[in-house]
């Protein structure tokens, strides 16, 4: 019976209904590189975790009165790819040059959501990063002309810009101030160009998580101690002072995005709009610049913040149905009652949304495919990418590398400890090793302890080559460290998740099933291919 409820609302999903004369409008809060941190995520992490120590009271409202997702993915944990993905609302691998980061090209002929609804009469526009790197800038969400900046874009990179303003004089709370109040200006703007009863397609993207931010901010900024997250990371972050004043600062990041989107709700408010909107938070991929996450197909790279709050969605519910941010473009559409092209590979969420149920509420959302090619130009000889595909579910995470001979996050550019370079390099230049890791200063200790015995285990885990197969079985290894592939009590299913990746890969019509030359091995993507 439920199962025809779910098939029932998905035919009906588009259609204008009596009790929706008004659609909905839409503000989408997109973070570049921010994870999964949140405070309302503590309670459901089952484990001690970062989220214990953030603090993001706005966010947590939303949860509290919409949905929170527990198991929401993206398709590649590298900012175009995924962005490409959630665009156009079809896997990754299928937008051609958008697949990768470096390189990209966006294929007008490819229809993406924002467009749709602008079409369809919606007033569109955004703040910060929407789709990039890549040309044209921002081309699916309609080039710069829907960009509404003009009242400062300092709050993008807020811990380098509060700590000027407190170093010249100011205290941190009259800069976040006017930081925010740059926020508020922009969206403002934004509202005041829409015609009267016209519904609006916002997105907020700021890059304020990403790599780099001021080091030290989080205890001179936001009063986040350290020593606060010892005990609370994953057992692949060496658990030492560095790494833990390193991820202090970004958890300052993260409450900063907190309060950019408090200043989106409050306006909102103002203006008696967010009962009529559906509001949704989440992020592009895992915390940059640390082992396992970014640019890496485990749960610290792929698995993300998903919260939506919006009209007919009943509130308070915490869902363990398997989504993939490329859903989100069909959802979208379905919430404007516009037409779902066939060509996206994404499931509306909508009956998911307005289902009064929590825990597994669709009983087919019960896996997720994610992969990548190829992150920043250079990591590898010739841009030759790093080809992965991965199979997710609720008991195990499979993973196939399709070319286990080269670097996974490109090559190491030192041989021993006599040509190591230098940490400061490490912490701020990128490309000095290991070019798919952004430079920080976690990395610059995991490389710098390349050789200590005790630490040796965790930098191979990170930068180290791997095999063919990759199989965990998380109900014994929620941290996903263990690969248990060629252990033969897990002959069956590895075979099993093998075959059912394959399957949908093919369905999905993924070069890297097709017909040989793979295209992702030759240019424009790679410099010579093979």
């Amino acid at each position: 019976m439920k199962t025809l409820r779910l098939a029932l609302l998905a035919l009906a999903a588009p259609l204008l209904r009596a009790e929706e004369v008004k659609r909905p409008n839409i503000v989408f809060c997109f973070a570049d590189d921010w994870g999964r941190y949140a405070s309302c995520y503590a309670k459901i992490d089952g484990r001690p975790s970062l989220n214990q120590v953030v603090k993001t009271p706005n966010i947590d409202r939303i949860a509290g009165e919409g949905v929170l997702f527990r198991h929401a993915f993206v398709t590649s944990p590298s900012c175009t790819p995924c962005r490409s993905s959630l665009l156009s609302g079809q896997y990754f691998f299928r937008t051609h040059l958008g697949a990768i980061l470096n390189g990209a090209q966006w294929d007008s002929a490819i229809p993406t959501y924002p467009l749709l609804l602008r079409d369809a009469g919606y007033h569109l526009g955004k703040s910060f990063k929407v789709w990039s790197p890549g040309t044209p800038a921002d081309a699916p969400y309609g080039g710069q002309k829907h960009s509404y900046q003009k009242a400062g874009g300092r709050y993008n990179n807020f811990s380098e810009s509060a700590t000027a303003m407190v170093k010249a004089g100011a205290t941190f709370e009259a800069a976040k101030a006017e930081l925010l109040g740059e926020v508020r200006g922009n969206f403002q703007a934004f509202l005041a160009d829409r015609k009267e009863g016209q519904p609006f397609c916002y997105w907020f993207g700021p890059t304020l998580t990403h790599r780099a931010y001021e080091k030290h901010s989080g205890v001179a900024l936001w009063k986040i101690d350290p020593d606060a997250l010892q005990g609370k990371l994953p057992s692949f972050l060496p658990d030492v002072p560095e790494v833990r004043a390193d991820l202090a600062d970004y958890l300052g990041e993260c409450q900063a995005w907190d309060a950019g989107i408090g200043v989106l709700i409050a306006e909102l408010e103002r203006r008696g709009e967010l009962d009529n909107t559906l509001f949704v938070i989440s992020g592009d991929h895992g915390m940059p610049g640390v082992p396992r996450g970014k640019c890496n197909l485990v749960d610290h790279g792929t698995n993300v913040a998903l919260i939506v709050r919006g009209p007919t969605i009943p509130g308070g519910r915490v869902v363990d149905d398997f989504v993939n941010l490329m859903d989100l473009a069909p959802t979208f559409l379905a919430f404007g009652r516009v037409a779902i092209p066939s060509v996206m590979t994404g499931k509306s969420l909508l009956p998911v949304l307005r289902d009064e149920a929590g825990g597994q509420v669709d009983p087919t959302r019960t896996w997720v495919v994610t992969g990548r090619e190829r992150h920043v130009a250079g990591a590898r000889e010739d841009n030759l990418p790093y080809p992965q595909r991965a199979l997710r579910t609720k008991d195990f995470l499979y993973v196939r590398n399709f070319a286990p001979d080269r670097w996974p996050l490109g090559s190491p550019k030192f041989t021993g400890r006599a040509d190591l370079p230098p940490a400061e390099k490490l912490e701020q230049a990128t490309y000095t090793a290991f070019a798919d890791m952004d430079a920080s200063p976690t990395k610059a200790w995991v490389i710098g302890h390349f050789d200590d015995p005790r630490y040796r285990w965790i930098y191979d885990l990170a930068f180290g080559k791997r095999p063919a197969e990759e199989l965990y079985d998380l109900s014994k290894d929620p941290d996903q460290v263990k690969n248990v592939a060629a252990e033969p009590a897990y002959a069956a299913t590895r075979e099993r998740l093998a075959a059912q990746l394959l399957d949908v890969l093919k369905a999905a019509e993924d070069p890297r099933v097709g017909p040989e030359p793979v295209k992702f091995e030759r240019p424009p993507f790679t410099r010579q291919g093979k």
